[in-house]
């Protein structure tokens, strides 16, 4: 597949990216590094489609976190979507 790229560790696959999509729940990838993964990437961005993160402890990280069908909590302590 054209512009397709593999990289040799998670890592590696981090350094310069735009964003980290999570779509696993292996076990290797659920205590990550967080400060490590921020400076890694080009935007401080987690989509985490396993809802594997912590939304707090990405927000201690500098992170910005999407956590896939939870929903996004907002001033107030109201939600938007799903809980």
């Amino acid at each position: 597949m054209p512009g397709l790229s593999f990289a040799p560790d998670q890592s590696a696959a981090l350094e310069g990216a735009d964003a980290l999509l999570a779509a696993a729940e292996w076990k290797e990838f659920r205590n990550p590094d967080f400060d490590a993964m921020r400076a890694a990437l080009r935007q401080p961005v987690v989509f985490d489609g396993r809802n594997i993160y912590d939304p707090a402890v990405m927000a201690l990280h500098g992170l910005e976190y999407f956590g896939i069908g939870r929903g996004v909590k907002v001033a107030g302590g109201g939600w938007l979507g799903h809980r």
